[in-house]
This record gives structure tokens, sequence and C-alpha cells, in this order.
């Protein structure tokens, strides 16, 4: 599926409704991760039902044990295009015995693109369709690889505008989950950090309380390439890989369990509850310069 106009071209994959290209058409530009495996091999995957990883990969809903795959089983599912036109596009994922196997609930999810000039719109809907409350997290996870292919981490800087300072915490390593009793600083000079390889040593970054609402990718002078805007969203992650040519500006509502959490899905901190018959909607923005 392809959506343009005079400035982006951006085609999106039913596996997963994934985003796989944004190409800026007055620079010449990919901005969009190419997905190689060498360093990662997506683009902007759709984290559902569960962001990052569960404590020893199950969680409990209702008392029973199910496993849990890292960011859901959302981004691996081949979606139905349901709606398409030259700017917007909208995918739905439906509720299946075999999703109920590691996710007993009844769900629609879908996910809508609008392309406005410079902006390309991700929205996510997500119907409980059951007659239980039903419990979750959703995330983005998109990759921008830098503007050309000999820069590096260390020609970036990121932006965060209106902030003097952000606190994080990190991954356990063996666990993949939340160590919040140690925080970290990150100091910002009129907002903006530069960008390192040193700073995902120990994986992601993760910002909880809502504190990210929006983060631009900068070259090191401070000239905007990228951006999120993504207000009210309650977590964020920023993550790359070791000396790879992209950084991953992650809007999330909820995130990864703490480590040690063995708690029932519904009381874990930041989980989404819906109703029966509610629906859930979020949206973020992403900015080409």
């Amino acid at each position: 599926m392809k959506l343009e106009n005079e400035f982006l071209c951006v085609e999106i994959a039913e596996a997963g409704a994934e985003v796989v290209r944004i190409f800026d058409r007055k620079n010449g530009t990919e901005v969009l991760w190419e997905g190689d495996p060498l360093y990662w091999k997506r683009h902007s995957p759709v984290l559902f039902p569960n962001v990052g990883k569960t404590f020893r990969n199950q969680v409990l809903i209702n008392g029973e044990p199910y496993p849990t795959s890292q960011h859901g089983f959302a981004r691996d599912q081949i979606f139905t295009c349901v709606n398409s036109s030259k700017e917007e596009a909208s995918f739905l994922l439906v509720s299946s015995k075999e999703t109920q196997k590691a996710y007993p609930y009844e769900f629609k999810l879908y996910i809508d693109y609008r392309l406005r000039e410079k902006e390309l719109e991700v929205k996510w809907r997500v119907e409980n369709c059951g007659d239980k409350q039903m419990y979750f997290t959703i995330g983005g996870h998109p990759a921008f690889r830098f503007a050309k292919k000999e820069e590096k981490k260390e020609d970036y800087a990121l932006k965060f505008p209106g902030k003097e300072s952000l606190s994080y915490i990190l991954i356990d390593p063996d666990t993949g989950t939340g160590r919040p009793e140690t925080k970290y600083v990150l100091e910002l000079a009129d907002g903006m950090c530069p960008l390192t390889e040193e700073m995902f040593e120990q994986d992601a970054l993760v910002f909880d309380g809502g504190q990210i609402e929006e983060v631009w990718l900068c070259r090191k002078d401070g000239t905007p390439y990228v951006g999120l805007r993504c207000g009210g969203f309650l977590n964020f992650g920023i993550w790359s890989v070791k000396d790879a040519p992209f950084v991953c500006l992650e809007p999330w509502e909820g995130r990864c369990d703490d480590y040690g959490f063995a708690g029932d899905i519904s009381e874990k901190a930041g989980i989404i509850s819906l109703e029966e018959k509610d629906i859930f909607v979020k949206s973020y923005n992403i900015i080409v310069a």
C-alpha cells in the first residue's frame, strides 16, 4: 500500500500494518530505516498487546498464565486493508483462536494512517469485542535512519522542546524488564543532547510519567531532520543497536513489566483497561523537516 503527496511517499505492508518506507521527495532522502537485518530487520512495528517484555515471558490473566513474546504478536500478523485512498489507509486485525492462545480476549485492532503535507499521522483504535474487561499496552517503534550512509550517531542530536532535563530508567539485561528503582537524568542544553553510541550500552532508555510530548532527531548543529509529536503518551523509549545508523523514537502507552512483577495483568503499572464494547484511541505524528 502506498500513500503519497508532493512531499512524501509512504509505503505500508499488510504484514503487521507496518510502515516500511518514508521517502522525503523534496530532499531525495529515505527517512525510515530500511530493515537491514545486519542491525535490525524491522522498520516501525506496532507493539500490541504488550510493549516490551513481561517478567519470565508470561502474563497472568484472571490467575491463568499465558505465554508472551517481546512486543506482542500484532507485528507478526497479517492485517486486512479495509479502507484506502491516495493519502489515507486503514488496516484491521481481528482476534482469532490462534491469538487467544496467548491473549484470551476478543478484539479489533485498527491501524489508521493519514498523510498531510510533511506529516504522517498514525492512529490506533482498539475495540473490546468481548463481554469482559480487557487489558493491554500498545506502542510505536519507528526507526529513523541517518540521511547519509557515512553518517554516525555522533553526527546527530536529540531535541526535546521546552525541556531542561528528563528522567529515565534502564532495562535489566537478563529479563528485558524495567528497573524503576534506579533513575538516571538526561541533562539537556537548550533542550538538546548529543546522540552517542554510549547511550545504548544497556539497551533502551525508558521515560515514564508522560515526560515526552515532542522529540526531534536533529543534526548536531540543531537543524531538524525528523520529529515525533506524541502528546498524552505515558511512556517513551529511545533505542538503537551498536554502530547502527538509525535511532528509534518510540511512543508507548504502557511499557515492559518491572523486574520481578508477578501479579495479574490488571495490577500492572500503566496497564490500559477497556470495558466491554469500549474503544481506545491514541495517535502520534511523524514530521519530516
